[in-house]
């Protein structure tokens, strides 16, 4: 059975409510496919009012983070509740600025990854090396060390419905983009963790994204390799481009 692709925008922190829904109403049309899933992950401030404009069109929104506890004195914290209330789908957790501005860590994102599942939530689970990482030939043992520990404790069907997002941070918004052959050779590699953690059948259904500065004149080969299924996309996903993105075929 072929995987779904699924194209995913991290908006960062970018647009405020009313650009959210301007940007969001010049998309609907661009992005508009049978082909794939299409999820906005969006600022926390931002999520209702781009559920509200996503609605009656193939856009399903998610969000940046998420805290692994259900209610408390969490200042600044947004709790899963939170978003399924709010109508979010999926939900970025362990991405590389969150891990390195915010001192998350493998840990803490397995935290987040059960109880995304526990409350229907289907993670975006980010994974990459820094440029430091991939000279000294160390790549898959850090990428293979984030993924056991963030799905420790998921179970194989829960996994099986899991994203995960590879996303070389020497490649995050820099115009750098691993070569086609790198990126594929990593999502193989996720793929075949996945499958010494679970069995095959969970490895042959869970999706694996390719993130770092993907654009429309990228997307296309990426998203031809049989272990890509996708792209988390960052600036591109704030332009019209992202429907040509979308639309790689």
């Amino acid at each position: 059975m072929a995987r779904r692709k699924i194209i995913a925008g991290n908006w960062k922190m970018n647009m405020t409510p009313t650009e959210a829904v301007e940007l969001v109403n010049t998309l609907k049309p661009l992005v508009a496919t049978d082909d794939a899933d299409v999820v906005f992950c969006v600022p926390a401030i931002d999520i209702i009012p781009v559920v509200e404009a996503a609605k009656g069109s193939n856009i399903q929104v998610g969000a940046e983070n998420m805290y692994f506890e259900e209610k408390g004195a969490y200042t600044g914290e947004i709790s899963p509740n939170m978003l399924t209330d709010a109508g979010v789908k999926y939900v970025i957790l362990g991405h590389s600025e969150r891990r390195e501005y915010f001192a998350e860590t493998n840990e803490t994102v397995n935290k987040k990854m059960l109880k995304a599942f526990e409350h229907g939530l289907t993670p975006i689970m980010c994974c990459g090396e820094t440029l430091t990482q991939r000279e000294q030939g160390v790549t898959m043992d850090f990428i293979r060390q984030q993924v056991k520990v963030g799905f420790l404790g998921v179970t194989a069907e829960q996994a099986a419905s899991a994203v995960i997002a590879y996303e070389p941070i020497w490649a995050i918004g820099t115009g750098k983009t691993a070569t086609t052959e790198q990126a594929q050779e990593v999502c193989k590699g996720i793929r075949e963790c996945i499958a010494e953690i679970y069995d095959q059948a969970t490895a042959d259904a869970i999706r694996i994204q390719y993130g770092g500065s993907v654009n429309a004149a990228t997307a296309p080969e990426l998203f031809a390799q049989p272990d890509i299924d996708g792209g988390l996309v960052g600036g591109a996903a704030l332009k019209p481009d992202f429907g040509k993105i979308v639309n790689w075929k």
